[in-house]
């Protein structure tokens, strides 16, 4: 590398300075003097896990075959950074060619976790771009937001020019070519620019939308702002191009999908970090989507339809990325890999290529049954650790509220096999406050921990017991989002959690095989803040800035989250936590997020929010359709099952 953005001093001062030097292995060079668009793709939160994330590798790669564009990475600098930056005025740079990414024609941010929203104001603070939108000029990059966060865009949109609806490999070229278009031409401006690219499906402006608001705090309406003075305007492009530019942005954002993902880009050449990312390991997504339809689970509705990649793609892609990274791990991404069709035959072509090269075989998101433990049986090279359920519930009644799909009976028999197998350690994932919870709901949580314990026994002969079983179980606090049956449902106030969780340990120190039993549950506060970004509006947006101003980064990190700091944001924002947060919305309230069509109608999730209350399953969508709309996208599971929109 011919230069370096941090002198030797600072890169000498700080924790882990490789998070910031670039050049690892893999990354993609070009000459700056043959590229036409700059895209800096930013990850708000620390390298190691940035350098995780599946969805910056793909926008990558897809950004970097364009041969007029140039896209590199950035992420949030850890606190000691962050301090220095600040103290000599130092810009935030891009790792490749460590260049000033304000420089840049775009930052892109990905947005996966409501309380990573300060470090998104962090990265445009320390890159000394203007952190709120309206206050950009023509020479400013343009800002933009995509990622799960992004399907309520309002709480942060002031800080954003554009935000991307959808799944990345769609849109972005069509847009790419908008701006190469306009941008070199006489009379162009971010304005104008941003007006006409509204119009291609999976972005959203925020600022062309005004909100006005109702007495009790509620919205009243959402609409696109009218601008040259009500007709179409032709931009003519120095290419010959003509633009037509409505007079108004859409009033619906529609969200876009990938239709062939056997098609769609993927990274088989992926960076190999200079330190120890979260999951150093080669990532094979076999499948995007899922069947199951739990209700509080916003990715199993938002990446509807499931779409499954063959069999001869995925082969083709584990190889190049073994052989490209030198990994020692392979892992499948997947909301639900057990669902994947082709299963036993990919993992038998990954026991024949990974064993002779000795890498192992990570298989999350199984479900425990008699063929999962064989194949971990098969694919485990080191001494059996646990395995884990995600039962959501304690009890059967709430197992249907929520649509688990999941009885008893399957986890009894899935521990049981795993008992069988040599394993005495079984972790249990549950939620507390889930709508419509009661007090027996919470406590058979535990009940079930026992009775799990209880079997080991009874199962496994005494001579045969690798020592005594140990059930683990964790408890987080359910949190509505966007576009899941249960986005009405209402949050209680901290204290309320915490008493929940002191039940079901209460409720455990009553069990016959309590010292088999270990529980632990997650901050209370965090998940009610959580709460209210997920499902807030425009009118956030200061409070955040107020709390990023006061010193508030990295909140999705214990060690520096003050929840203080949010609650003084609030009150002198006079924001009520009890008003996004505590209260069960009218089904006819009118939503931060209505604008947004993803193509699961509204009728469904209300029917969903019904069926909750009357405990009644939906099936999967392999098993029958349940007409929540999304066969629109004429792709996936809709058409293997025939279903028509």
């Amino acid at each position: 590398m011919d230069k370096l953005a941090l002198s030797d001093e600072i890169l000498m001062a700080v924790e882990k300075p490789a998070r910031y030097i670039g050049g690892e292995l893999n990354i993609i060079k070009k000459d700056i003097s043959q590229i036409d668009i700059r895209i800096a793709m930013c990850f708000p939160d620390v390298y190691e896990i940035g350098m995780s994330h599946l969805g910056i590798a793909i926008l990558y790669e897809m950004f970097n075959k364009r041969e007029d564009t140039y896209c590199e990475r950035v992420y949030s600098p850890w606190p000691d950074l962050h301090k220095i930056m600040k103290e000599q005025n130092i810009p935030l740079f891009a790792l490749e060619t460590q260049d000033n990414i304000k420089d840049f024609d775009f930052v892109g941010v990905t947005l996966q976790y409501e309380m990573c929203y300060t470090n998104v104001l962090q990265i445009l603070d320390l890159a000394q771009i203007p952190i709120w939108a309206c206050d950009r000029e023509d020479s400013d990059p343009i800002v933009m937001g995509g990622g799960p966060c992004t399907y309520n865009p309002e709480p942060f949109a002031e800080f954003f020019d554009v935000i991307y609806i959808g799944e990345g490999e769609v849109s972005y070229d069509e847009f790419l070519d908008l701006y190469k278009d306009m941008k070199h031409s006489d009379g162009y401006s971010r304005e104008l620019f941003l007006r006409a690219a509204a119009h291609i499906d999976g972005f959203y402006m925020p600022a062309l939308y005004e909100v006005t608001y109702n007495d009790d705090g509620t919205i009243h309406s959402f609409r696109p702002k009218e601008y040259n003075e009500g007709e179409d305007y032709i931009f003519k492009c120095s290419s010959g191009r003509e633009v037509v530019i409505p007079p108004a942005a859409p009033g619906v954002v529609n969200r876009v999908v990938v239709d062939d993902f056997d098609t769609a880009v993927y990274p088989t050449n992926p960076i190999i970090p200079y330190i120890k990312a979260v999951q150093d390991r080669v990532v094979l997504e076999i499948q995007r989507g899922c069947i199951r339809g739990c209700r509080f689970c916003q990715a199993g509705m938002l990446y509807r339809p499931n779409r499954e990649k063959s069999l001869e793609t995925l082969k083709k892609q584990a190889l190049e990325m073994i052989e490209s990274t030198g990994h020692e791990e392979i892992s499948l991404s997947s909301l639900s890999s057990s669902d994947y069709s082709k299963l036993p035959e990919l993992i038998d072509y990954l026991i024949e290529i990974c064993n002779e090269r000795h890498i192992n075989i990570s298989l999350p998101s199984l479900r425990i049954d008699a063929f999962s433990l064989d194949v971990m049986s098969k694919v485990q090279d080191v001494k059996k650790s646990s395995v884990t359920f995600a039962p959501e519930a304690g009890s059967q009644r709430m197992r249907n509220v929520i649509n688990k799909g999941l009885t008893k009976e399957d986890i009894i028999n899935g521990a049981n096999e795993a008992f069988k197998g040599g394993w005495n350690k079984v972790k249990l994932y549950f939620m507390l406050g889930l709508p419509f919870e009661t007090e027996e709901d919470i406590k058979a949580i535990p009940e079930l921990g026992n009775e799990i314990a209880a079997n080991y026994y009874d199962t496994v002969p005494k001579d045969k017991r690798n020592g005594k079983c140990q059930i683990s179980m964790s408890t987080s606090f359910f949190v509505p989002k966007p576009f899941t049956p249960f986005q009405w449902a209402r949050m209680y106030p901290p204290q309320d959690y915490l008493n929940k969780a002191y039940l079901v340990n209460e409720t455990m120190e009553q069990q016959l095989n309590r010292k088999s039993l270990r529980y632990h549950y997650h901050e209370a506060d965090v998940s009610v803040l959580e709460g209210v970004l997920a499902r807030g509006d425009r009118r956030l947006s200061k409070a955040i800035y107020d709390v990023y101003m006061s010193g508030g980064i990295f909140d999705a990190w214990s060690d520096f989250y003050d929840d203080k700091r949010w609650q003084d944001a609030f009150k002198a924002n006079d924001i009520s936590v009890e008003f996004y947060a505590y209260r069960e919305r009218p089904v006819d309230e009118i939503l931060p997020w209505d604008f947004i069509n993803v193509n699961i109608s509204k009728k469904f999730l209300i029917r969903e929010w019904e069926n909750a209350k009357a405990g009644v399953v939906t099936p999967n969508c392999r098993a029958k359709c349940s007409g929540c709309g999304i066969a629109k996208y004429h792709t996936g599971v809709c058409i293997t099952n025939k279903i028509n929109a």
